[in-house]
């Protein structure tokens, strides 16, 4: 996800122009665990990524740009294991990439939502759990859409909640659905438009577009529960001050996650494509 424009000193307070945004707001990179709580997201969803990635082709002789690098999970994969050329990880805090050896990994940092950034023309551009939280994500999305070379593809990802309303809610469904109002408040996320993902890349002028939606099981020892179990300890405080919860519930919640009864859906992860035509100038209409 995308990291911070910068580190603040522990206890430092937030500055009117870090309010707001993800990385800042909450989730911050000097957040204890925070590189942990990223690493389950990608051990949940790096698999349904790479097997996309796979499918459409990505391998030798392409350059790759990773909006949103996270820990570099699968910036390195794309040159170890995929076998890319180049990588270059853009994050608004990159420290998790360069933690680990990078060899054909580049790093960069950056704001995506600088219009005035320009880091070139790639094979591949993806980002994967950024634009859900950027309310200007429409116009990120069509930047994103040109900086993909005539030819290459455009991945991007965001979440997706599929749990079933119509049954009697639990303690799980009731913090879920708190968690995505406090999101919304805080940073501005919004997840009610990426069904219409498929529309979008289309409307950008992409060809070849398709889309999937994975949901991986909400089971004891699966590294997504971990992530929500991380997740929502880590808004300990905006939670329990939700007046959609009652006193006790995260807590109710957290010990559902634990146990092997639960039954429930977790939120999923849709992915949508598109290929940019080879002769065509530009997608989005910049440059």
């Amino acid at each position: 996800m995308d990291g911070a424009d910068g580190p603040r000193g522990a206890g430092e307070p937030e500055s009117a122009a870090d309010s707001g945004r993800y990385g800042t707001g909450l989730f911050t990179p000097d957040d204890k665990g925070e590189g942990e709580r990223i690493d389950y997201g990608a051990f949940a969803y790096d698999a349904v990524t790479r097997s996309r990635l796979t499918a459409l082709g990505v391998g030798p002789g392409w350059r790759c740009l990773e909006v949103g690098a996270g820990t570099g999970t699968i910036s390195r994969w794309l040159v170890d294991e995929a076998g890319v050329d180049e990588v270059l990880a853009l994050d608004r805090d990159p420290r998790f990439v360069r933690a680990r050896p990078e060899g054909r990994v580049r790093t960069m940092t950056a704001d995506v939502t600088d219009p005035t950034l320009a880091p070139g023309r790639f094979d591949l551009v993806h980002c994967r759990f950024v634009l859900m939280h950027l309310p200007e994500h429409a116009d990120v999305l069509r930047r994103l859409a040109d900086w993909v070379a005539p030819g290459g593809r455009l991945v991007v990802g965001d979440a997706i909640d599929l749990t079933t309303a119509q049954l009697p809610p639990s303690a799980y469904q009731r913090v879920m659905a708190a968690m995505w109002e406090v999101l919304r408040e805080r940073i501005g996320t919004d997840i009610t438009w990426v069904t219409g993902y498929p529309h979008l890349l289309h409307e950008l002028g992409l060809q070849e577009v398709g889309a999937e939606i994975v949901v991986p099981p909400l089971t004891v020892d699966a590294p997504i529960t971990a992530f929500w179990a991380n997740t929502w300890r880590g808004m300990r405080d905006a939670l329990e001050a939700s007046p959609l919860l009652p006193p006790g519930e995260l807590d109710r919640a957290l010990a559902e996650l634990a146990s092997p009864s639960l039954a429930a859906l977790s939120p999923g992860l849709i992915t949508a494509w598109g290929r940019r035509a080879a002769t065509s100038p530009s997608v989005a209409g910049g440059e």
